[in-house]
């Protein structure tokens, strides 16, 4: 029976945290929706709550913005979450992080009874949004890379056919998938407010830092100050980002195992100690009330840090 009403308390929990997830980060959606039911139904009556908690919301964001995100924090954030993708402002990832450790310390305060929990939980619940941005962000220039060959032959296609480079790219951003979509769509939207091509391919470059992109946005200002067939250096690219990909492949299969042992190097000791607290806890508790004891955690925890780091430097092979 404790466990069925643990299980509800969790999901009430839930519930509630994607409640004032979606107040949040969906507000603005709330209030464009609001303003076309309003303005195409004359007389219609406003629900002042509504707007209030609306407002509330609002005012405490510009608050975020203004007292916590300093200019550089803030630019840093943006660009953070423009190479996610996900649809968030910074005083809003902000917020989310604020929320995320308030939850998920007072869940453990609440099944746990000890501050020390808390604080830890507070920790985690403080990192994860920041380790899903960087998650998503990654998943996201995996996904640019592997479409990046496509892309160019796409160009090259389009080149030969007798379109000029911006139509090319006009192509690409009818037939490509996100995020080369997207990605296409902002470049082509900067020219027509006025930036030149350059300017426009060095921003994609600062918002999708991927190495292949850099080799080919270097071949297409190179070859506009020299002159030149722009698709056959493309095509050459094409070539070498597919060798270079294929490579990269064959490394990582051979590395996986050390990769592995990384991983669980760096894991083991918390899951056990997690393991052992739960079946004794006064067991294991002198680890962290006796100076030998916590002269060992100490000491388990630089060897394990400086175990990984030298199975992650030695795992990890440049193209």
């Amino acid at each position: 029976m404790i466990y069925l009403v643990v299980f509800f308390f969790l999901i009430t929990i839930f519930l509630v945290f994607l409640y004032f997830l979606k107040i949040v980060f969906l507000s603005d959606r709330r209030f464009e929706k609001r303003m076309k039911r309003y303005l195409a139904i004359p007389n219609q009556p406003i629900n002042r709550k509504k707007i209030n908690l609306f407002l509330h919301f609002q005012l405490t964001k510009n608050r975020i913005r203004k007292n916590v995100l300093t200019k550089e924090k803030n630019n840093r954030l943006e660009i953070m979450i423009a190479r996610s993708g996900l649809p968030l402002k910074p005083e809003e990832f902000v917020l989310f992080q604020w929320i995320s450790t308030a939850l998920i310390g007072g869940i453990l305060l609440l099944f746990s009874g000890k501050i020390i929990l808390m604080i830890v939980g507070g920790f985690l619940g403080f990192l994860f949004p920041r380790w899903y941005l960087k998650k998503k962000q990654r998943e996201r220039m995996t996904k640019f890379n592997d479409s990046l060959p496509d892309m160019i032959s796409t160009v090259v296609g389009s080149l030969r056919a007798g379109f000029s480079f911006p139509q090319a790219l006009k192509t690409v951003a009818e037939e490509a998938d996100s995020p080369i979509k997207e990605e296409m769509e902002f470049v082509l939207k900067e020219m027509q407010y006025g930036n030149s091509l350059e300017d426009s391919l060095n921003s994609l470059k600062d918002r999708m830092p991927s190495e292949d992109l850099d080799l080919m946005i270097q071949a297409i200002l190179i070859q506009r100050q020299v002159g030149g067939n722009l698709a056959t250096v493309l095509d050459k690219i094409v070539e070498t980002i597919r060798d270079r990909t294929k490579i990269q492949r064959q490394i990582k299969t051979l590395t996986a195992q050390g990769r592995l042992s990384g991983i669980v190097i760096a894991i083991m000791p918390f899951v056990l100690s997690l393991v052992l607290y739960l079946i004794e806890p006064t067991y294991i508790g002198t680890l962290f009330i006796h100076p030998i004891g916590i002269a060992l955690v100490i000491a388990a925890l630089i060897s394990g840090i400086i175990g990984f780091i030298m199975i992650k430097k030695i795992t990890t092979i440049e193209v």
